[in-house]
């Protein structure tokens, strides 16, 4: 397996992509450091553990693999070909020092003073949200890449600890980008609606993307949802327009990757902000 290194600019970290040779069955693309995401592919019908848990496949044969914002230091692969073959991946994974971020100025009944009906809309919130993760579909609109949902000026980085009003929170496990208030929203990559939650406690207006097997995007403060649960989505496809309600201090996107349940960087997944994007299909 050759190793390619190439230099994210906007992060200013170096990530290590891999890509197997073109004879080798297990192939992977993607940056082998903490909050990469790895897009890879087996024959059809092949079995894959990482570090020993089972990875769905699709029926293409691709698959994905989320490394969390704290993995490492190895990730083992080991496979199933379906002739018998047996195929074993031992690779090391970059650590990545991640940024302290403050925010003041937030109202405090979103930070600290929570109310009884507060706490209920809160629950109600992280219920919804791991719902719409939850589902393990057999597709891999992934493996086409993912567009930027929206252009703007970066405000939030993932993997970021979050000091609000003065108070240490959790790690923020997404991209913020800060527009106009209006600005178009668009799918990320092709995908099924699995949650228009508008009024949330703490993302306001949100939509919930499935691309299959278990990977999902989150779009959050919106101020227009224009789709509804179960639609198909086209990569490109306008599915709403930026805001600033929920827990905000100005207008912009809160975009996340999530992959079972382990958040990715959508800075690694997305790119470069400027590449020219492909309009979707008519």
């Amino acid at each position: 397996m050759t190793i390619t290194f190439r230099l994210f600019a906007a992060l200013a970290f170096l990530a290590i992509a891999f890509t197997a040779r073109a004879e080798d069955p297990l192939t992977i693309t993607g940056p082998l450091n903490q909050g990469g995401l790895l897009i890879g592919h087996l024959p059809p019908g092949s079995k894959l553990k990482a570090n020993g848990a089972d990875v769905p496949l699709a029926a293409s044969g691709a698959f994905a693999i989320g490394l969390a914002r704290d993995a490492g230091p190895k990730l083992l692969l080991t496979a199933k070909l379906p002739d018998g073959q047996s195929l074993v991946r031992d690779l090391a994974i970059a650590r990545h020092e991640w940024q302290i971020e403050r925010i003041d100025g937030l109202p405090e009944g979103k930070v600290t003073e929570f109310s009884a009906a507060d706490i209920a809309a809160i629950k109600d919130e992280q219920a919804k949200i791991a719902d719409s993760r939850s589902h393990v579909r057999d597709a891999d609109s992934f493996v086409g890449g993912f567009a930027w949902p929206t252009h703007g000026r970066i405000s939030g980085v993932f993997g970021s600890q979050r000091i609000l009003n003065g108070q240490p929170r959790a790690a923020h496990l997404g991209l913020d980008i800060a527009t106009a208030e209006g600005s178009t929203i668009v799918a990320a990559a092709d995908g099924i609606v699995r949650l228009v939650g508008p009024g949330l406690f703490f993302n306001g207006n949100v939509v919930v993307l499935d691309h299959g097997l278990g990977l999902t995007t989150i779009y959050a403060h919106m101020s227009r949802i224009d789709v509804r649960e179960g639609q198909a989505v086209r990569k490109g496809e306008v599915i709403g327009a930026v805001g600033k309600t929920g827990r905000v201090t100005g207008p912009h996107l809160h975009f996340g990757v999530n992959l079972r349940g382990v958040g990715v960087d959508p800075a690694q997944v997305l790119g470069d902000q400027n590449a020219p994007t492909t309009p979707p299909a008519l």
